[in-house]
């Protein structure tokens, strides 16, 4: 923070004639063999100042210790201390941290190599075939946010995270009003979680980078703008109508009045989205959307394709057209997936 603090005694200054202003009207005495005596009282003969001084600068020393541990934990070295802490749980904040160096905020490049390790491929295994996704790491012992229709009606999930290790996943909550879930890795330990940021800061023409696993190639990074906010999307509510396609990732979704990607059908929710021109293809569903800083400012969940397109995933593509749930809205709805909550 560039503002100045005036701390207490900081700048107490004497009265300008001195604590002993009223020797000024002292008379010598008579007898000429004594020494005069000096315009001012010896410092010793009255009371010290100099106490007062030594307290105010023990004060400011203080204050300035505990601005040292907080710039230790907030700001350009947040990054750091997730290292030492060794990434245990998120790192949640009300305001952007730096997970880049200052000198590299906005390098896609910098981006990819900070937060790629937290952004995994999920493969969910379903009655009527399989759903590839994406998942956000939120905690070293293996917490993944996705979304709820990844892995709806799954009978197993399985996760790779980006050094290629593979993990069996249990799902511990979902919530398919707001189309997300959580899972758990089972065994894992020492994953880099993820710095979520704060949506309600970001504005349309910010710079974002999106991170997933479109058709299972995994770690694929593409880069875009905030094309707009507040958009509400619809999604089904339904598991049978939640993989879209044939689970191919072009999930329906309704905007403005109109289906996309195939009916919704009459069970759905409607959440306020981020949109962005960032490629989204399928697979990116439940990845991340990321600000030029490195944080995460939304879980990419819906992307436009044609109907031809909606038709095969070989077909599908993005047309710069996606959305992303809000990174505030996951963090709201955390302690209600952590206990277990199911619908």
């Amino acid at each position: 923070m560039t503002e100045s603090f005036r701390r207490s005694g900081e700048y107490d200054y004497d009265d300008p004639q001195g604590p002993y202003s009223q020797s000024q009207g002292y008379s010598a005495p008579v007898n000429p063999e004594w020494p005069p005596p000096p315009a001012y009282e010896p410092a010793a003969a009255g009371p010290e100042p100099e106490p007062r001084r030594r307290r105010a600068r023990g004060s400011v020393a203080l204050l300035a210790a505990v601005a040292i541990v907080a710039a230790a934990v907030g700001g350009a070295t947040a990054y750091g201390f997730q290292e030492l802490a060794g990434k245990n749980d998120v790192t949640a904040t009300g305001t952007s941290t730096a997970v880049v160096p200052a000198g590299k905020k906005g390098d896609v490049a910098a981006i990819a190599a900070a937060v790629s390790p937290s952004v995994v491929e999920i493969n969910a295994t379903l009655d009527n075939g399989s759903s590839t996704g994406s998942g956000v790491v939120i905690s070293s012992n293996g917490e993944i946010v996705t979304n709820n229709h990844v892995i709806a009606g799954a009978q197993s999930v399985k996760v790779r995270t980006s050094d290629g290790h593979s993990y069996t996943a249990d799902v511990v909550g979902t919530d398919s009003s707001k189309d997300l879930a959580l899972i758990k890795l089972q065994g894992a330990s020492g994953l880099r979680a993820a710095t979520l940021g704060d949506s309600s800061s970001v504005q349309v023409g910010d710079s974002v980078v999106a991170i997933g696993s479109p058709e299972g190639l995994t770690g694929t990074v593409t880069s875009g703008i905030v094309s707009a906010l507040d958009r509400d999307v619809t999604v089904p509510t339904d598991e049978s109508q939640a993989q879209g396609q044939g689970g191919d990732g072009s999930w329906p979704f309704q905007f403005g009045g109109r289906n996309f990607n195939g009916d919704t059908g009459s069970s759905t929710t409607t959440y306020k989205a981020i949109q962005t021109d960032a490629s989204l293809n399928p697979g990116n569903s439940g990845g991340a959307l990321i600000d030029a800083a490195g944080n995460i400012i939304g879980i990419n969940a819906a992307m436009y394709s044609s109907s031809q397109q909606a038709s095969s995933s070989s077909d599908a593509g993005s047309i710069g057209l996606g959305f992303a749930i809000p990174v505030n809205t996951v963090k709201s709805d955390l302690a209600k997936l952590r206990s277990g909550g199911q619908n």
